[in-house]
């Protein structure tokens, strides 16, 4: 039997003669490292973070590029570091499931400590405070989600927790972000020690949203000297980011096979918060992270691991070209299509020629034209390779029902952007776009909660769902008529598209498309042939 800790590593021959792949340096030696002069701090211990951070920083260690590992930080749910990590002597275990069909199951030992974000703990606090107070620390990163980041609620105030956290001060803060900026002070008292914020979080001027928030603290704080340096970006940088991964939730087949091969403590924890806790992460083998180069105390030579590093213009390009063109509209799309169709994974979706074409004619035909290259990756082959290899890989477990939360959130930028492409360039005829308004249509179709069989199901969250609802509350399957007039309010609304539908051909485009899907169980389908 396979135990993930060092008792259970003792014998490594047992692992690999199974065909998992060990650290190939001296682990101990690693974390003595690391305790001695700490270099980098990661926010977020979940899934991307295993299998894409450390699977690079093992990649320097194992090459003898670098003598220090991460120490992972988890601040939301604290059992993760107490149910996950710790008693994995903070292992974790990396199965990359490739299109061809090979496995490759890999031990990440690069973690060299689990805390947690505790300031109420007092020993785990000020433990933190000591790492950060380290002249050796080189950067912060984080992929705590986009929510993370917030500090104001949608009205522009300040939300309640952060506020109480501004009035009380740096030394006992409670929010997320209130934490990690009395940290940050810590390293201010120690000296103004330079450091890099680096959020490596899915969502645009990653770096933007995270400086905001530390200098909302900063300002807050009232001291002149932590803000001063807080502003400097020769002591405090915040790089912006562009991460893509796909990661999803660990999965039963892969469980399985990883019980096969003997492996204990597969049993799944669910914590408290709901967080679903494995030893394990699956994940595709695509991965691209374009880092703007600005680390004011130095950084680990992560180029040797795949990561891009370049200026910001370029990151701002790379992230554009992703998430208004090459993958997230694409991925939007087999989304809805695939809710109201009753996929319950995207690599079946891939097997379907109308979803195929649809997602093809969006990519290829409609967002290309207009698409911003940013030169270090190629906006055609990124879409090749998503369309041809990580979208169809039928070993990676995801599905539409995932990618379908928060849509409303996505819309905007997801279709929005190119949408204004075609508007702000008079060489260009909107009227041509065929595949993005079907999508919206097909958005707006998955809103009734009724798959193409006309069988209700669950629609996943989304802020504004109840709004969305009750505006086209009425309408109904096999009546077309009941739509008229229910959505000019919304593709009026230039907060869910970034513009007035009204205003340029789509809407009568979307109108038609809406209400062809309801004529009757099928019309979904019907609507995506006759594209």
């Amino acid at each position: 039997m396979l135990s993930l800790n060092e008792k259970g590593l003792q014998n490594p021959q047992e692992w690999q003669d199974k065909g998992y792949t060990l650290p190939a340096f001296d682990r101990a030696r690693m974390i003595a490292r690391t305790t001695e002069a700490p270099a980098w701090v990661h926010f977020g211990a979940g899934n991307i973070f295993r299998a894409f951070q450390c699977a690079g920083m093992q990649k320097l260690l194992n090459e003898g590029k670098a003598e220090t590992g991460i120490i992972a930080v988890e601040g939301f749910d604290y059992e993760i570091v107490e149910k996950g990590y710790r008693p994995n002597d903070n292992y974790t275990l990396l199965v990359t499931l490739k299109a061809d069909g090979k496995v490759e199951k890999t031990v990440i030992g690069s973690i060299a400590e689990s805390c947690i974000l505790d300031s109420g703990n007092a020993a785990e606090f000020d433990h933190l405070k000591a790492i950060f107070s380290a002249p050796s620390l080189q950067l912060a990163s984080f992929t705590i989600t986009e929510k993370g980041y917030a500090v104001r609620d949608a009205q522009g105030n300040i939300a309640p927790a952060i506020a109480q956290d501004l009035a009380a001060g740096p030394q006992a803060p409670n929010s997320y972000l209130g934490k990690v900026a009395s940290l940050l002070y810590a390293r201010y008292q120690a000296g103004q020690l330079p450091i890099a914020l680096v959020s490596m979080d899915n969502c645009s001027h990653n770096g933007e949203k995270l400086f905001q928030a530390i200098h909302t603290f900063a300002e807050g704080w009232k001291d002149a000297g932590f803000l001063a340096y807080v502003s400097d970006p020769a002591k405090v940088s915040f790089p912006w980011t562009m991460i893509d991964k796909i990661t999803p939730r660990p999965d039963a087949s892969v469980e399985a096979m990883l019980r096969a091969d003997g492996l204990q403590g597969l049993d799944p924890v669910v914590t408290s918060k709901h967080t679903y806790i494995a030893p394990f992460v699956n994940a595709e083998e695509s991965e691209y992270l374009v880092i703007e180069d600005a680390f004011p105390n130095g950084r680990p030579a992560l180029e040797a691991a795949g990561f891009l590093f370049t200026d910001r213009e370029t990151v701002n390009k790379v992230e554009r070209m992703k998430v208004t063109t090459c993958l997230n509209p694409l991925h939007t799309a087999l989304a809805v299509y695939g809710c109201l169709l009753g996929y319950t994974r995207i690599s079946d979706e891939m097997k379907d020629a109308d979803l195929v074409r649809l997602i093809q004619t969006i990519g290829y035909q409609e967002g290309l034209p207009v698409v911003t290259d940013p030169g270090v990756i190629s906006p055609k082959e990124f879409i090749d390779t998503v369309v041809g290899v990580r979208l169809p890989n039928p070993f990676m477990p995801d599905t539409p029902q995932r990618i379908a939360c928060d849509t409303s959130q996505k819309v905007p930028i997801r279709f929005g952007e190119t949408i204004k492409s075609y508007l702000a360039d008079p060489s260009r005829d909107i009227d041509s776009l065929k595949a993005i308004p079907l999508a919206i249509a097909g958005w707006l179709r998955y809103l009734l909660g009724v798959d193409d069989e006309g069988q209700p199901f669950e629609i996943s969250p989304d802020p504004l769902l109840p709004r969305l609802q009750e505006a086209l509350s009425g309408v109904e399957l096999g009546n077309p008529a009941s739509a008229e007039g229910k959505l000019d309010a919304l593709l009026a609304d230039a907060t869910l598209f970034a513009t007035d539908l009204t205003k340029t051909p789509l809407a009568d485009k979307i109108k038609a498309d809406f209400k062809a899907m309801l004529a009757g169980p099928g019309a979904v389908r019907k609507a995506l042939q006759s594209l």
